[in-house]
């Protein structure tokens, strides 16, 4: 019997990558999507054509319970959250209801059809927040610090409750930071990936960036959705730490794209005190022995071989004219 897999936040980068392994290990794949973001699925390139869109607001509960008990899906993936934090702090209502109500209502329409659906639930190492010890795993303290890593914490215990007191398979992966080709240039990784491909072909010649010695827990989103799928394999749903365990500075990541493309990245490089972040002070790294021991998972991709991916491609678009270099220094 061929599963049917659900999917919110399908047009985003974990969206495409989870789509098109669901894709490979023979799923059907339907997207739940607002009417008014048709137009986004020209983001999943390929792929639109070979998944399903449903139609709905994520913010109707009988939209969402007749889809699921039409559709009566063998997994949900609800991976809808806004995708850069940052601006949850614009509309931290909109963020609590777009990620805590989704979550709320997806897992609600699951208990209604009484069908025995696996859910997952994409939780954040922001959660962790304003951490006292590292690296963190599954039992580590939650301390929050914005409207996105909150909203990320109230679904993950709406998930927990929803498992523990009505007995659903519900599971969630708490997520470090996950790169690729796809990611929208306001991130750090892509913004530095795309100006040392934009400068290596003349097109630019400097970047502005803020605290080089900010370190992040990088990993490839490829690697991080076969995880997702494997916490819905196994019998028992848990929570699953997900991420590298290796900690790279901003520097490591600038000096490595750079050197991509043959280039001394001091030479184009302006450190900009105004784009330091408030809350570099605390270290996100992941102790994922859970999911190496249960899942047998653990990330296949470097974090040399990530930023050259991204390098590469954004080289690629460059010289097909695919994108425009105008504001990469920004």
């Amino acid at each position: 019997m061929t599963k049917t897999a659900l999917i919110t936040g399908i047009t985003g980068q974990d969206g495409y990558y989870l789509s098109r392994s669901l894709l490979e290990k023979g799923y059907r794949v339907v997207g739940l999507l607002l009417p008014q973001r048709q137009t986004n699925l020209a983001k999943l390139g390929s792929l639109a054509d070979r998944v399903e869109i449903y139609a709905v607001d994520l913010t109707d509960c009988g939209a969402l319970e007749d889809a699921v008990a039409q559709l009566q899906p063998q997994e949900i993936y609800n991976l809808a959250a806004p995708s850069f934090v940052p601006d949850s702090w614009n509309d931290p209502l909109g963020t609590l209801d777009l990620v805590t109500g989704t979550a709320t209502r997806l897992l609600a329409a699951v208990r209604k059809a009484g069908l025995a659906t696996r859910f997952y639930q994409a939780s954040s190492s922001e959660m962790f927040g304003d951490v006292d010890r590292s690296p963190q795993d599954e039992q580590t303290p939650f301390r929050p610090m914005n409207p996105y890593a909150a909203a990320k914490l109230h679904a993950h215990w709406t998930m927990v409750h929803h498992r523990q007191h009505y007995g659903l398979f519900a599971c969630s992966g708490i997520l470090y930071n996950h790169e690729s080709p796809r990611r929208p240039p306001q991130f750090v990784t892509r913004k530095v990936c795309l100006a040392a491909a934009a400068i290596k072909l003349g097109l630019s010649d400097t970047i502005e960036m803020g605290n080089l010695d900010a370190k992040r827990d990088w990993g490839y989103a490829g690697d991080y959705v076969e995880a997702m799928w494997r916490m819905l394999q196994v019998d028992v749903p848990e929570e699953y730490v997900i991420g590298t365990g290796e900690l790279h500075s901003v520097r490591e990541l600038v000096a490595t794209a750079f050197e991509c493309v043959g280039l001394d990245w001091n030479r184009y490089v302006a450190v900009q005190p105004k784009l330091f972040r408030q809350d570099e002070h605390f270290q996100l790294v992941a102790n994922p022995a859970k999911a190496k021991n249960n899942l047998k998972w653990e990330p296949e991709v470097s974090f040399e071989a990530l930023i050259e991916k991204m390098v590469l491609k954004d080289l690629e678009r460059l010289k097909n004219g695919k994108i425009s270099p105008a504001t990469f220094s920004k």
